[in-house]
């Protein structure tokens, strides 16, 4: 018998299988131990799964994240995104394009040393403010434009310099071929190809540029040009004739318009001085304003034609009816008397070409205030005028509209608009009668009559050509009569307002021309700010010997550009209601 010892409570079956449990008891905690450390291993392995994607989003983040500045990928597509369509003149020459430049980026933070970088910079770009670069280029910023709009050979220099963190980006610049043609119709684009002034700003605000049009390649979108009314070659001339008399009569100031009569069309705008649309800075230039559409001027006896026209289509008077101007007129301490007047009872077309102040006063009068002050709305006179271009300008209109101010604003003084919109109103006085608003884009005759505006009967309007054609035969005009071209024309010589008051001798002269007078097509204004009197003018700085001259300089450098007729011979019965009327004159 084994001497093994037994638990007395304990079968001997029951401790025979002890062992066997024991073994399996250790095999299942080691089983146990076996599977925590798995779920360890796994629960490690999802951490760092995490810490990963956290770092990895980090560093997503941080790639896309511009430090609230614009990365070079992002700016590149704000500027490179927006294409401006060409502006050619109405034969197709180009006015206005895009090319491609390029602008210098600098990325701050991978700048190493930004004091040496800053030297290398300036010295390829002196204009550069050195202090302010340097605190730009120690931040930690992503991007700040160091540059805009370089030259190639600026842009060889600083790629040999192969700065860290100094890169080019291209962009689109607006270039004016002609330079300072048509500047005051074009207006310019600012560093960012944004229209500022003129059609470019009317450009974009009609939505013609295109944001999405240009690739990082440069390629630009097709967009249609802009087809204007201009005419380069015409532009040019009165350019060029305008300048010369600026300084031939020493004048402080000279413009020029050129109106097609029967569409609107503004064929040439000058305003001198002007500017480069390159250089826009000096658009900024107080001197430098568009006159033609910004400035407001009394337009002196050029004002007449509308206040005998409206004499005549009111029926109170006709082309034979006369007019008193023995007298001066007087209101209370003021007199209206005439320059160099006739002191005697005068026809109207006497009126017209003596340009009697105290005969126009009273046709305006017997009309009377309230019949001349709704003629003047109708003829567009006290209204502002707006045309494509965004500058314009409201006219300065007396607040409170008496007889005197009737007596006065007939004769021009008392009323100040823009010399386009007295172009406007006189145009239709040309044209048979039809009100037509001006425009710089180009347009045809059949789409002016859809907006055109009857304010005189045909009747009137041909009795004021036949009054311009008799001014430049016998009248003020006669120095601005062409020989070949059958040319009509009415002077205006008005003196300045300084401070409140009329200065003897500041004058501004004005001269509107119409040409053919018989058939008109063009009208022609003509403008020079305080022109002083030469010996040759026998010291006279009255718009008959300037501004008169100055027309017909333009007229005859132009005429076979504009396709105006050459006429040998008068025109047979030019003024065929005139002549059957009996007009003083006709047979002239």
């Amino acid at each position: 018998m084994s001497r093994k010892a037994v638990d007395p409570g304990v079968s001997r079956a029951e401790a025979e299988k002890k062992p066997a449990g024991l073994f399996d008891g250790m095999r299942e905690l080691f089983r146990l131990r076996g599977d925590k450390g798995r779920g360890r291993i796994g629960l490690a392995a999802i951490a760092f799964v995490v810490c990963f994607a956290l770092v990895a989003g980090r560093l997503v983040q941080l790639g896309l994240a511009a430090d609230g500045v614009e990365t070079p990928r992002r700016a590149a597509a704000s500027t490179l995104g927006v294409a401006r369509p060409d502006i050619v003149d109405r034969n197709g020459e180009i006015l206005a394009t895009d090319v491609m430049s390029y602008s210098v980026f600098a990325e701050p933070r991978n700048i190493i040393d930004p004091d040496e970088a800053t030297e290398l910079l300036t010295a390829v770009f002196p204009d550069l403010n050195a202090r302010e670069l340097r605190d730009r280029l120690s931040t930690r910023l992503g991007f700040t434009w160091v540059k805009r709009e370089i030259s190639p050979r600026q842009r060889a220099e600083v790629h040999r310099l192969g700065i860290p963190g100094v890169g080019f980006l291209p962009e689109h610049k607006r270039v004016y071929p002609n330079g300072v043609a048509a500047a005051h119709v074009l207006g310019f684009a600012n560093v960012d190809n944004e229209g500022i002034a003129g059609i470019e700003k009317w450009i974009d605000e009609q939505g013609l540029i295109d944001p999405d049009g240009v690739s990082l390649t440069g390629e630009a979108a097709d967009l249609a040009p802009v087809r204007l009314s201009i005419d380069l070659r015409v532009q040019h001339a009165m350019r060029d004739e305008l300048l010369k008399s600026k300084e031939k009569f020493k004048a402080i100031a000279a413009a020029g318009a050129i109106l097609d009569v029967r569409t609107g069309e503004v064929i040439a705008l000058v305003s001198l001085p002007d500017y480069d649309p390159n250089v826009p800075s000096d658009a900024h230039k107080s001197e430098n304003i568009n006159r033609i559409n910004v400035g407001v001027y009394e337009m002196g006896s050029t004002l007449k034609a509308l206040t005998i026209a409206m004499g005549l289509d009111s029926d109170m008077y006709t082309i034979n009816s006369t007019l008193d101007a023995r007298s001066n007129l007087r209101f209370g301490r003021h007199s209206i008397g005439d320059y160099r007047g006739q002191g005697r009872i005068l026809t109207v077309p006497e009126v017209f070409v003596h340009s009697s102040n105290i005969a126009t006063a009273r046709m305006a009068l017997g009309v009377g205030v309230e019949g001349h002050r709704d003629f003047l709305r109708r003829m567009g006179q006290l209204d502002r005028l707006r045309t494509e271009l965004p500058e314009n300008a409201m006219p300065l209109v007396p607040a409170r509209w008496g007889e005197i101010n009737t007596a006065t604003i007939a004769f021009g003084h008392g009323l100040a608009v823009a010399p386009l919109q007295a172009a406007m109103a006189t145009a239709s006085l040309m044209n048979g009668g039809y009100l037509i608003t001006p425009t710089f884009l180009h347009r045809t005759e059949e789409q002016a009559r859809e907006i055109a505006q009857r304010v005189l009967k045909p009747e009137t309007s041909e009795a004021m050509r036949y009054m311009m054609r008799l001014n430049a035969e016998t009248g003020s005009a006669a120095r601005a009569s062409i020989a070949g071209f059958y040319v009509g024309g009415k002077t205006g010589s008005a003196e300045k307002v300084v401070n409140g008051r009329y200065q003897k001798g500041m004058l501004l002269t004005t001269f509107f021309a119409v040409a053919p007078a018989d058939d008109p097509r063009y009208l022609f204004l003509t403008i020079l700010d305080e022109p002083k009197g030469l010996p040759e003018t026998h010291g006279f700085a009255t718009a008959g010997w300037n501004a008169a001259p100055l027309a017909g300089n333009i007229i005859e450098r132009t005429a076979h550009l504009l396709d105006i007729p050459v006429k040998s011979n008068p025109p047979e019965r030019p003024f065929p209601l005139m002549t059957r009327l009996g007009a003083w004159g006709t047979q002239r």
